[in-house]
């Protein structure tokens, strides 16, 4: 599916307008063409507004835009090579040729724009040559085919330059509104989500729990005595610690757990569907992990741990009390000797 910027207008909504427009205009020059006696010129253009109308009804009622899209392009097609062949309005209606370029550059990919163009061009140089002369008698004079096929093929060109532009323009934006969006979501050090995000995943989790009942679990983690590498190594080696830290958690989560950077040294996990039990294991094996692991900084070992407080969801609990019995189960764990898991459901429960 194409992709678009914010305000662009869709190609699915510009088909249905243009053919919407294009019914009055199909019908007056039908009405102009059948006061002359002409019989063939109306019954074309009347066919030709039904089928655009009715292309736009098929498109409403099963939203193919591919379907919709051919659709309309071979019947814009077929209308403006008849406009030119037949020279309806005295041969004056051959102008609308000039509307085909950035309409088919705008609702179609570049490269069809370009085949269709010059599949037109071609087409047109054709009618005006010899041949066509002998196959189609038409009124156009030769200054005016000169004219005309140099003007529309200098139009051709420049719909392509421009639209060239306007698709690269749109590319670099879609990329640009990615990039802002991941910033905007996901802390810049460990690639983890930021605070904001993973408030926002929490609260979707919670509103799965208040329909569906199965409960969740969160894991509140800090890294023990962080001031101290810092004071002692520097920030650079508590960047280094903290991106660590954060590899360790992600590898230990599953897919469906949602990490994020809670602020300075301190994570929080959500895990979905996961009672306290499972919770407090998987919080044990990330802690274990962690403490086992050794950061080099500059020919230095440095060795650290962590501290982690768990908490399942509970009856219609709000996510606010739900974080504060993991941070006292966080808290707890901090003051009886770091390096440990301690639960939230029952205060005195932990695992070193």
């Amino acid at each position: 599916m194409r992709q678009r910027v914010t305000g662009e207008i869709p190609v699915p909504t510009l088909i249905n307008w243009l053919s919407i427009g294009a019914q009055p205009l199909l019908l007056f020059f039908a009405y102009r063409a059948a006061g002359r006696d002409d019989t063939l010129v109306p019954s074309i253009l009347l066919t030709c507004a039904a089928l655009l109308l009715l292309n736009a009804l098929v498109y409403m009622m099963l939203r193919h835009e591919t379907l919709q899209r051919r659709t309309f392009i071979v019947l814009i097609t077929g209308l403006f090579i008849y406009l030119a062949i037949s020279a309806v309005e005295d041969g004056s209606a051959i102008i609308w040729l000039f509307a085909y370029p950035p309409i088919i550059f705008y609702i179609s990919t570049l490269r069809v724009g370009v085949l269709a163009c010059a599949f037109g061009i071609v087409t047109l140089i054709g009618l005006f040559s010899p041949a066509g002369d002998y196959l189609v008698e038409t009124p156009y004079s030769d200054s005016f085919r000169l004219v005309m096929i140099t003007v529309l093929a200098f139009e051709m060109i420049s719909c392509y330059i421009l639209d060239l532009s306007r698709r690269r323009s749109q590319a670099r934006l879609l990329t640009l509104a990615r990039e802002y969006e991941y910033a905007a979501k996901h802390d810049a050090m460990t690639g983890l989500s930021n605070r904001r995000e993973g408030l926002a995943r929490l609260e979707t989790e919670y509103e799965r729990y208040l329909r569906n009942r199965k409960p969740f679990s969160v894991i509140l983690m800090d890294i023990d005595v962080f001031k101290g590498v810092n004071d002692n190594y520097g920030h650079q080696a508590g960047d280094q610690l903290i991106v660590m830290v954060a590899n360790k958690l992600k590898d230990g989560c599953r897919r469906v757990d949602m990490v994020s950077r809670w602020g300075g040294e301190e994570f929080l996990a959500v895990l979905p569907e996961t009672q306290v039990s499972e919770a407090v294991t998987m919080a044990n094996r990330i802690r274990q992990t962690i403490a086992a692991q050794t950061l080099a900084f500059e020919g230095l070992p440095i060795r650290t741990s962590i501290s982690a407080g768990v908490a399942t969801i509970h009856g219609a609990e709000s996510t606010n009390h739900l974080l504060q019995r993991a941070d006292e189960a966080l808290y707890t764990a901090k003051a009886t000797g770091r390096n440990r898991v301690c639960s939230g459901e029952v205060p005195e429960q932990d695992s070193a």
